[in-house]
C-alpha cells in the first residue's frame, strides 16, 4: 500500500471511530426529544401510582418533555413489567418497580428476567415495615411474641396481606426466630387490619402510614420495626426487629426501571433529575409525611441493592415453600 493509499485508510478508520463514539453523545444531546411514558403496573389510586403522579410533574419540567402515566395492572404486575422488559430501549419508556420485581420471579414462570431485561436507574422511596400488636396481645416487643410462640406452638398468628414481602417478614420470625407461629394470609392489608383491630389475629406486618393512625389511638401498640436501626419515624423508639433476631432487616421500595439496553447517558440522566426530584423540599415533605424516606442511591447502588433482594428474598421462598396462588 502506498503512503498515500495509507494516509487516506487512516483517515477513514479514524472518522469511523470519530462516528462511533460520537454517536452516543449526539443521542444523549438529543434525548429527549418527545413524550416519555411512564408504565404503572398497579391500578390507579394505588401507593405506587399516587408517587409516580407526584414525581411526573416535576420530572417532565426537567427533561422539556411529557411524562406520560401508563397504568398497566394485572398478573400479580407481571403485565406492566413485561411490557417494559420488551419495549424498544431508546428512553421513551419507564416503568414503577417494587419489591414485587424481585419476589415474582420465585413464584410465577414468567416470559423476561428482571434482572437482565430491566435496569434499575434510581429509588423513589423507600417503605419501612413495622410488626404491630392487639393491645390483647400480651407480649410488648418481638422477644416476648417469640417465647410466647415457643411457649404455646402455633397458637401465635402473625398476618399479612397484599405483598409477599410482608408474608417474609412472617415467615422470618418463624425460620430465623425459629418461633412456630401460624402466618395467616389476607387478600390485602385492609382486611388483615380490620381483623388486627377486631382481635382475630394478633401480631401484622404493615406500613407505617397504615398503622400509625391506629398507633396513635391506642388501638395498637408497636413491637418492632425492620429497619437497621432505631431511631426512624414515625416510630422513633420501637426496637429493630434486628436486635432480637440478628439480620433481621426488610423495607420495601419503589423505584424507576428501564429497558436493558437503554443508553447508558440517558440512564445517568435520568438518575440525575430524579434524585433532584426527589429531594426538592416540597416532594421531600411530601414523601415524609406520606411515612416514607427517599433517600438518593446512584445507578449503581440501586441496581445492586435489587440484585440482593433478589437473592435474600428468594432463599427465604425457597426456605418457607411459598408457592403462587
Amino acid at each position: 500500500m502506498t503512503a498515500s493509499r495509507l494516509r487516506r485508510a487512516f483517515a477513514l478508520w479514524a472518522a469511523l471511530a470519530a462516528a462511533t463514539f460520537a454517536a452516543p453523545a449526539a443521542f444523549a444531546q438529543a434525548w429527549p426529544s418527545k413524550p416519555i411514558r411512564w408504565i404503572i403496573p398497579f391500578p390507579p389510586g394505588g401507593p405506587a401510582d399516587i408517587n409516580a403522579r407526584m414525581i411526573a410533574p416535576r420530572l417532565a419540567e426537567r427533561l422539556g418533555q411529557p411524562v406520560i402515566i401508563d397504568n398497566r395492572p394485572g398478573a400479580a404486575s407481571n403485565i406492566g413489567y413485561e411490557a417494559a422488559a420488551k419495549a424498544a430501549p431508546d428512553g421513551y419508556t419507564m416503568v414503577m418497580g417494587v419489591a414485587g420485581l424481585v419476589t415474582n420471579p420465585h413464584l410465577y414462570k414468567l416470559s423476561f428476567d428482571p434482572l437482565k431485561d430491566l435496569v434499575g436507574v434510581a429509588q423513589l422511596v423507600t417503605i419501612q415495615i413495622v410488626l404491630v400488636a392487639h393491645p390483647s396481645f400480651a407480649p410488648n416487643t418481638l422477644g416476648e411474641a417469640i417465647a410466647a410462640a415457643r411457649a404455646k406452638p402455633d397458637t401465635v398468628r402473625c398476618a399479612w396481606g397484599a405483598s409477599t414481602v410482608l408474608q417474609l417478614a412472617c415467615e422470618t420470625i418463624r425460620l430465623d426466630g425459629k418461633a412456630p407461629v401460624t402466618v395467616v394470609a389476607y387478600k390485602g392489608s385492609a382486611p388483615a387490619m380490620t381483623d388486627l383491630l377486631g382481635g382475630h389475629v394478633d401480631m401484622m406486618f404493615d406500613v407505617p402510614n397504615s398503622a400509625a393512625q391506629h398507633v396513635r389511638a391506642g388501638k395498637l401498640k408497636v413491637l418492632a420495626t425492620t429497619n437497621r436501626a432505631r431511631g426512624q419515624q414515625p416510630f422513633p423508639d420501637a426496637p429493630s426487629a434486628s436486635e432480637t433476631i440478628p439480620g433481621f432487616e426488610m423495607t420495601t421500595w419503589q423505584g424507576l426501571f428501564v429497558p436493558a439496553g437503554t443508553p447508558r447517558e440517558v440512564v445517568d440522566r435520568l438518575n440525575r433529575e430524579v434524585n433532584a426530584v426527589i429531594t426538592e423540599p416540597e416532594i421531600a415533605r411530601r414523601i415524609a409525611d406520606s411515612g416514607l424516606s427517599a433517600p438518593p442511591m446512584s445507578v449503581r447502588d440501586f441496581n445492586e441493592m435489587v440484585r440482593q433482594d433478589y437473592e435474600r428474598y428468594g432463599r427465604l421462598i425457597r426456605a418457607a415453600g411459598i408457592k403462587a396462588d
